[in-house]
This record gives structure tokens, C-alpha cells and sequence, in this order.
């Protein structure tokens, strides 16, 4: 199956020198996915010139603007029209792609995917979903950092949407979902987290409970679910510990000839430990809940994470996630009618 995915070329950290490089290793290894590079044509064209990739495996559309990586999103949204970013999403928008992978502003491309693509039906807010590594493999976790306050209908929508994507990714039958709370007792947390667990036991989602942090990498649950603040001050706490482990372990293995002795016996066993927990292969967050599959890598990705980034893009229109959520949407099969909309509330980018 062919895929066409459109690339914000120019978001990111470093632009260009990380996505096109990116864009070429992935587009030599996989012949049959086509990719839309998006943003200022010399830029582009600079890292692709010594490509030689085929005529028509990698095509430029020209943007003339870029969204500044701490660009107020309502900025981004009104005063960008012609950007790298809404330019590659309107592709998808209009059927060009079939997917979009930006490393650009987070913010900024919740605000413009939304107006852009719109929502799909009985769903409130579009939520950040990633994929974490756990002892059992990974578990997905969401909001991630788009919505900071979150009242208990978009919780349960959450829940709603990482089942459906796990159950599209993984071909899990009845995910388990989880709420994360400061304990597993039903009487812990405060009051909108008590509410969402109440919505969430009423549902008809294998709902497992409340769930701490530890459980995230036992992988006690297939989905955890928790508002954007919560989320995200758990990814980048995750993110800081990894690299202090690791940081940690090359200063000791170095301290002196024995220990660097020690290392080489270990070499094997410390790549496989560095495989299973290296978070670039996990790069990728999906902005689940829109009518378009938008993939969000990460600001400071170099060129193997953000080829996992398009990879997962290429991966859930192959799966047609899309099209297994709407249909479980539409045809009822997780039911979210007997709530009532949430109120309007603030939508706050990290």
C-alpha cells in the first residue's frame, strides 16, 4: 500500500538539517511511501542536493512563513496562514496526504490542526498520545500537554480514544484503561478526578481503575489517562530520569581502568538495556480526536526519532486508525451519549 505523508520541513528545533536528512534515509528504505517536504525551497533544497533520490519519491511545496517555536498559538493561527506548518496540514485537509509530522510549535499545531481538520463527532478536545515503553512492552498515555485543564467528560473522552487507538495499533480486543491518581482508592485525588473515575466506571470501557505513576512502566494498563498538565510534567520527569541514569552510568563506567574494563564485558547487555528504554524510538505523539492523522515529534528529534515519527505516521494509515475510530464513534460501539458536552474551558499549550 502506498502512503503520501506531508512534513512540516521547517519545525523543529533544527529545521531542516533534521527533517530533510530524515525524509531521505526513510524515503531510501521504504520505496513505497511518498513524502511532501513543506517550507522555504532553498532551505529544502540545500539538504536535499545531494540526495539523489528518484524524481517523484520527495516533493517540495513551497511555505513562505515559519511558526517560531515559542510563537503565541493564536498568533500562529491567525497571523500564519501561508506557514509551514497550516500549509502541510491543509494537504491532508484536502487529500493530498494522508498523514502530517511536524516538530514544530506543540501549541501551534493543536490550534491549527483543530481549525484546520476539525474535530470528529462527540469529541470535545483532541488530546497528545504517545506510546511509553513499559516492562511489557508500552502502554499510551494521554493528554500529554495540549489541554492543562480538563473537566471529567474530557477525561472520559480520552479513555474513549486511546482504547480506540490501542485497540486500531495493537489489535487489543478491550484495552485496559487506567486514571492516573495519587492512589489507587477511589476516595484519592480531587474532585474532577473522582468525577472522570465515576464517568469512567459507567462507561462501557475496561476500565481498571485508578492507577499511580509507577504503573505507567509496569505497564498495569494498556491506556493511562490524565489531564495535559499531569501528562506532560510525567513525560519530561520520565525524559530527565532516563538521561540521568544514563549519564550516570557512563561517568561510572569511566571513573577508572576496571570499571571501563566492566564496560566492555557489559557492552552487550547495556545496548540491549539502551534499545528497550530509548525514548527517539518511541518519538511520535499522535493528536488523536481530529478528523486527520497529524503525528507531533519532538522539538529537539534528530534524524532516527523523527524518522520514528513518520514511520508511526505511516503505520496508522496503514492500520486505518482513522477510520476505526470514526466507525466505532459512529456506529456506537463505545457509547459517549449519555454525557453531556463539557463546558468551554481553557485550552493551554505546553
Amino acid at each position: 500500500m502506498s502512503v503520501t505523508v506531508a512534513i512540516d520541513a521547517m519545525g523543529g528545533d533544527f529545521g531542516p538539517l533534521v527533517t530533510v536528512a530524515a525524509t531521505v534515509h526513510y524515503a531510501r528504505c521504504h520505496p513505497d511511501v511518498k513524502i511532501l517536504l513543506v517550507g522555504r525551497r532553498d532551505a529544502i533544497e540545500a539538504q536535499l542536493h545531494s540526495s539523489n533520490l528518484a524524481n517523484g519519491r520527495v516533493e517540495i511545496y513551497e511555505a513562505s512563513e515559519v511558526v517560531g517555536m515559542n510563537e503565541p498559538p493564536a498568533q500562529a493561527l491567525r497571523g500564519k496562514k501561508d506557514s509551514s506548518m497550516r500549509v502541510a496540514i491543509k494537504l491532508v485537509k484536502d487529500g493530498t496526504a494522508s498523514a502530517c509530522i511536524s516538530a514544530g510549535n506543540t501549541g501551534a499545531l493543536m490550534a491549527i490542526a483543530r481549525s484546520v481538520l476539525k474535530t470528529l463527532p462527540g469529541i470535545d478536545r483532541p488530546a497528545i498520545c504517545s506510546a511509553l515503553p513499559t516492562i511489557k512492552g508500552h502502554t499510551y498515555v494521554l493528554d500529554l500537554g495540549a489541554n492543562v485543564d480538563c473537566t471529567p467528560e474530557h477525561l472520559l473522552q480520552f479513555g474513549i480514544m486511546g482504547a480506540m487507538l490501542a485497540s486500531a495499533i495493537d489489535g487489543v480486543e478491550r484495552p485496559s484503561v487506567g486514571l492516573l491518581n495519587i492512589g489507587e482508592e477511589e476516595i484519592k485525588g480531587h474532585a474532577i478526578v473522582k468525577q472522570a473515575g465515576d464517568l469512567l466506571r459507567g462507561s462501557n470501557l475496561n476500565f481498571y481503575g485508578n492507577v499511580e505513576g509507577d504503573d505507567i512502566y509496569k505497564g498495569t494498563t494498556d491506556v493511562v489517562v490524565c489531564d495535559g498538565f499531569v501528562g506532560n510534567v510525567a513525560l519530561k520527569t520520565s525524559e530527565g530520569l532516563a538521561k540521568m541514569v544514563s549519564g550516570i552510568l557512563r561517568e561510572e563506567f569511566g571513573r577508572n581502568l576496571l570499571a571501563k574494563f566492566a564496560a566492555v564485558i557489559a557492552t552487550p547487555v547495556l545496548k540491549k538495556i539502551k534499545s528497550r528504554v530509548d525514548d527517539r524510538q518511541y518519538n511520535g505523539a499522535t493528536l488523536v480526536g481530529l478528523k486527520g492523522i497529524v503525528i507531533k515529534s519532538h522539538g529537539s528529534a534528530d534524524r532516527y526519532a523523527f524518522e520514528c515519527a513518520i514511520d508511526r505516521a505511516v503505520r496508522e494509515v496503514r492500520e486505518g486508525v482513522l477510520a476505526r475510530i470514526s466507525t466505532e464513534i459512529e456506529h456506537g460501539h463505545i457509547d459517549i451519549s449519555p454525557f453531556p458536552a463539557p463546558p468551554t474551558s481553557r485550552q493551554a499549550p505546553v
